[in-house]
């Protein structure tokens, strides 16, 4: 009989065997909270592929010992979800686990939407697509919606280990050894998905002899065969990967578009998706700003574009926006405005909104003085007519200073110096 495969055999069947996703089966949260009250209800899970989805579906179902049948939305036919539906009429109720739910055509879903209103049947559909945008509404509105995140390495890491180790549904009697840098490469090539580190490592214990001591040895080289990837440079406790990404950051601050593509390059080889995403959008509005106003959405639209094709091609919007980003004039004062703003309210400079820039539109607004004096600027001439918007105890306080950065920032610093000078005139 052929063995399944090491990922199938190492599902949770519980709750709390389940690996990450803290957010929803941590005590106190939602999902934990259903189980505990034993309220299953129907939900639609969705999230990149290899973050458990299917894997959590089962786990629910058998945390509350209750019937549980996986279908397929595309391959499986209205006459199994019938056979379904059947069952549970005489178990009083089953749960149904519906992989690609989002490919569910009318008449599947017509034949599902009463048992689902009854409660007979409990839905918990997989997807990798956003249900907002690609399930039926009315399947959607009789669904809990929760979002699966990408595992950590340090999950892949606990996954791998308890894999190696269990004796009844891993690779324990094997007696797998895996060193600390192979195990590494496991966790971070897999780049989140626990399907892709599991068979990578089945792949290793099944292809390497055993050694003179009856043991499989599984060393960096053959990790790296075995996930066909490149190691990436990380140190145990991870330092050299924060070391990349404050290089990379650093890189495009400092207009070195060939640094930036360097590190781009190797965050890519790691394939952390996540946190190139996050330090390019933080760059493009912290240290562009205003001279490139256009940068934070070039960037934000990079990002989009890379996560819908996913690699190898993400490189390539990816690459356009590093390159705009790092040859992009550079400026700070909005955020550094802010700042300054943000120091003087937790030091307790705050004081009162001026009376004329209070709320007006309530009755007895008027008797109280809110409002009265108030200078509508468009009924001036430019737009702008000269009044106090700060408190008293910091009117003349200025937060924003701005620089010549950039044909945008050098334009808005005209406005501001201009408005400056006519309300020292006034």
């Amino acid at each position: 009989m052929t063995q399944q495969p090491l990922a199938f055999r190492m599902r949770p069947f519980h709750i709390d065997e389940i690996i990450g996703q803290e957010h929803l089966v941590s005590e106190g949260k939602i999902i934990n909270r259903m189980v505990q009250a034993e309220r299953l209800a129907s939900m639609i899970l969705f999230g990149p592929p290899g973050t458990g989805k299917t894997s959590m579906a089962i786990a629910l179902a058998k945390s509350l010992d209750l019937p549980v049948k996986m279908l397929n939305a595309v391959a499986d036919k209205k006459k199994d979800m019938e056979i379904v539906v059947e069952e549970a009429k005489m178990t009083g109720q089953a749960v149904l686990v519906l992989d690609e739910v989002h490919r569910l055509d009318k008449a599947k879903q017509d034949f599902l939407l009463p048992h689902l209103e009854s409660n007979l049947l409990t839905l918990i559909g997989c997807t990798t697509s956003n249900p907002y945008h690609s399930i039926n509404p009315a399947i959607r509105s009789r669904c809990h919606l929760f979002e699966l995140h990408p595992l950590t390495p340090e999950h892949m890491k606990t996954a791998l280990r308890r894999a190696a180790s269990d004796e009844t549904k891993g690779l324990g009697k094997d007696q797998v050894i895996i060193t600390d840098d192979a195990l590494e490469h496991f966790a971070f090539s897999a780049n989140g998905d626990m399907r892709a580190a599991l068979n990578g490592l089945e792949l290793a214990a099944s292809s390497t002899p055993k050694n003179e001591q009856g043991e499989i040895y599984i060393d960096l080289d053959t990790a790296e065969e075995c996930m066909q990837k490149k190691s990436f440079s990380h140190d145990k406790d991870g330092d050299a990967h924060y070391d990349v990404l404050s290089a990379f950051q650093k890189s495009i601050r400092g207009s070195d578009a060939d640094a930036a593509l360097h590190y781009l390059g190797r965050l890519i080889e790691a394939g952390d998706l996540d946190s190139i995403a996050r330090r390019m959008i933080v760059t493009a509005y912290e240290d562009i700003g205003l001279a490139n106003p256009q940068a934070g959405p070039h960037a934000i639209a990079a990002v989009q574009a890379a996560e819908r094709i996913g690699f190898p091609e993400a490189r390539i919007p990816l690459a356009v926006a590093i390159v705009e980003l790092a040859l992009s004039p550079k400026s700070n004062t909005a955020y550094s405005g802010l700042d300054a703003a943000l120091a003087d309210i937790r030091s307790g400079k705050g004081g009162e909104v001026p009376d004329h820039l209070k709320d007006a539109h309530y009755q007895g607004a008027k008797r109280l003085g809110r409002g009265i004096d108030y200078k509508y600027p468009h009924s001036y001439t430019g737009g702008w007519v000269n009044q106090q918007y700060l408190p008293d105890s910091i009117k003349n306080k200025h937060y924003y200073k701005p620089k010549e950065s950039g044909k945008f920032e050098q334009a808005i610093k005209q406005v501001h110096e201009k408005i400056q000078e006519d309300r020292k005139k006034q």
